[in-house]
């Protein structure tokens, strides 16, 4: 074992929690190698769209980024609709709410800029604990470990994650693709405006978001059976509205899994280890969005880690825990079952709620999808010297 290299910390997935992470460590001084099993760039299940919070806490110059050729789409406004029933617009001003981002781009962005020794395309093939360390793939030694894989992070596997057995996941499918010119110019989608479809069982939503000339289109839901035949059917409802030129409603989509919070039941810590972003099940429930709980997470991993000194007992990263309580709100012990379709009454009242300008903007789009109601944490600066 005396070939081993030590870092102070090892992160296994570079997703944005992973490379938020890797980044506050390295900025202050730390070690840290990032894994992934895929190599970067890599494609990444998500409608794809960044708020103002998520660029001020990851400290993201929107002109750097976009100089790099990368697409940086200004978001103003919203169409929210339930299926079946005509879209409310619903303009935010001059200012863009969101910017429309490629994850694959975004992604990539933030993990070569983390500072972090980095080894894409390495899957975990081992972990295992000697002493108060772990040894991880036999060739990494560290007093930290932390899980940033996803649903299915292999150290959340380690810390006891019942992954996909006792867990409410939610499934979603979606597509991305470059439209031609002509489907580009004939498509009645704005760039500025994504376009948001409820269920009408209110188990989950499907989105219409463009990006330049590219188009993301998919669906999630809190009960993923048959999510395969309700992705069939929202896409043959564009098409019939002419949202949806036919030929790009043949997209072959991918899957995704994820839990909500507080329905994710996974351990948060361990000795010497620690879970965030998706990989601890951190999504938010009325959007399902990820990133910036990912971003967040991390930034309070950060935080929580810089305190230990070194030491990762449990005791000690049971600030971890406190903080994400403190900013989430409140977890269940156990793992609920899968949310039961609403009843017809209270179909029926979204029916009605969903058509009007008031709710959708108010409470759709600036709480549940914007989260304008919670103080972005604040980006944190390098130490002096590191």
């Amino acid at each position: 074992m005396s070939d081993l290299v030590r870092r102070d910390a090892v992160i296994v997935g570079g997703g944005p929690a992973g490379s938020t992470l890797a980044r506050a460590l390295a900025r202050s001084g730390a070690s840290v190698t990032v894994l992934d099993q895929r190599n970067f760039p890599r494609d990444k299940t998500c409608a794809g769209w960044i708020t103002p919070a998520v660029i001020g806490s990851l400290g993201l110059d929107l002109e750097k980024y976009r100089r790099r050729g990368h697409v940086l789409q200004p978001i103003h406004g919203f169409r929210v609709a339930r299926m079946g029933d005509r879209p409310v617009h619903n303009d935010h001003g001059a200012e863009p709410v969101s910017y429309g981002i490629r994850r694959c781009e975004f992604d990539h962005f933030l993990l070569a800029r983390s500072g972090a020794e980095l080894r894409t395309g390495a899957p975990i093939e081992s972990m295992e604990r000697a002493g108060s360390d772990w040894i991880v793939n036999g060739a990494l030694r560290t007093p930290l470990l932390v899980g940033a894989g996803g649903h299915f992070c292999p150290v959340a596997r380690a810390l006891g994650a019942d992954l996909g057995r006792g867990e409410a996941v939610v499934g979603a499918q979606e597509f991305e693709v470059q439209m031609t010119p002509e489907q580009a110019a004939r498509s009645s989608v704005r760039g500025d405006t994504p376009q948001l479809y409820f269920c009408p069982d209110l188990a989950g939503y499907a989105w219409v978001v463009r990006k330049g000339n590219w188009l993301n289109v998919g669906i999630g839901r809190r009960n993923p059976r048959e999510l395969g035949e309700h992705m069939d059917h929202f896409l043959a409802g564009m098409v019939r509205e002419g949202v949806l030129d036919p030929e790009l409603a043949r997209s072959r989509a991918k899957g995704h899994a994820y839990l909500l919070y507080p329905d994710a039941a996974r351990p948060l810590i361990a000795e010497g280890a620690l879970l965030v972003g998706d990989a601890a099940g951190l999504a938010y429930p009325e959007s399902g969005e990820g990133i910036r709980p990912a971003v967040e997470s991390a930034l309070l991993a950060a935080e929580a880690i810089r305190a230990c000194n070194g030491q990762y007992t449990a005791g000690r990263l049971q600030a971890y825990s406190e903080k994400i309580q403190d900013r989430f709100g409140d977890r269940r012990v156990q793992a609920s079952a899968p949310a039961p379709n609403a009843n017809p009454l209270k179909q029926f009242a979204a029916s009605l709620l969903m058509r009007t300008r008031w709710f959708t903007r108010e409470f759709v789009t600036r709480r549940w999808f914007l989260h304008e109601h919670v103080a972005p944490l604040p980006c944190p600066a390098p130490l002096v010297g590191a």
